[in-house]
């Protein structure tokens, strides 16, 4: 899972820079480069606000930033069957202007 990934995803996606997204979050810039780089893991306060920021739910970060590898190969199958269906219900849970970002984010 690459919660840093997704969230750098989403940020510039949206055009933003990390020194705006940092301010937003009121967290340094050097701490969110580290969270996007994956050298350190957002706790959970600053997981909300960066997705507060980004106006985002939290539950599309962790869809976002799940990878192929964090599935157990005995559950591939019913995670290509289920994964679709989980996608689509966070996406109704975006705003609509962001549902083209996620769609592409989560391709």
């Amino acid at each position: 899972m690459n919660i840093g990934s997704a969230i750098k995803s989403i940020r510039c996606k949206l055009g933003m820079l990390q020194s705006e997204l940092a301010e937003k979050c009121e967290i340094s810039q050097t701490a969110l480069s580290q969270i996007e780089t994956g050298k350190k893991r957002p706790n959970p306060r600053t997981l909300t606000k960066i997705c507060n920021a980004l106006d985002v739910p939290t539950s599309i970060i962790y869809i976002i930033a799940m990878e192929d590898i964090d599935v157990p190969v005995t559950k591939k199958a019913a995670y290509e069957l289920v994964f679709p269906s989980i996608k689509a219900l966070a996406l109704q849970m975006v705003d609509s202007s962001h549902r083209s970002l996620i769609e592409e984010a989560t391709a």
